[in-house]
């Protein structure tokens, strides 16, 4: 088992691994990013990367993933990290890969001097609820996720 940071020869299989979370998540439809999306993403041609991976792999072949991207706490006054996304495929669940996953981003956080690692779940994802709570980590109920995207984005942005 090895975690490591992505490289661009992850990218296809990152971003299987996008999709079979998708249907995990009972949206496979959603799931419509392409290869040259996420290439651009962790490695631009130009500039800084604005989202970093990790992968788990066991041997020589990716089974798991992190996808993440820089905060800004206003009240911290520091950066911190937002795991977009964690998956581990489900023959190797059980197998340690996913606390190996969030312990390399935590170990990011402390050496960087980051004070928080955040993420979301859903609510009905009981298996990932656990195992979040085992590690330590807190649930922010009182918090409400909005989002705006579609018509009500394009109309708010004329």
């Amino acid at each position: 088992m090895t975690i490591r940071e992505a490289t661009p020869d992850d990218v296809p299989a990152i971003l299987q691994l996008v999709r079979d979370l998708a249907v995990y998540e009972r949206e496979p439809d959603a799931a419509k990013a392409t290869e040259e999306q996420f290439r651009t993403a962790l490695f631009p041609e130009t500039g800084t990367p604005t989202t970093f991976a990790h992968v788990a792999e066991v041997d020589g072949e990716v089974v798991g993933m992190a996808i993440w991207y820089l905060t800004f706490s206003t009240w911290t006054g520091v950066n911190g990290i937002w795991l977009e996304d964690l998956f581990v495929q489900p023959h190797q669940r059980g197998s340690g890969l996913g606390r190996k996953l969030l312990a390399t981003l935590a170990r990011t956080c402390t050496e960087r001097g980051y004070q928080r690692l955040e993420w979301w779940v859903l609510n009905w994802n009981e298996p990932s609820i656990g195992f979040y709570k085992s590690l330590g980590a807190v649930p922010q109920d009182e918090w409400s996720v909005f989002r705006m995207d579609g018509e009500a984005l394009a109309e708010l942005g004329t």
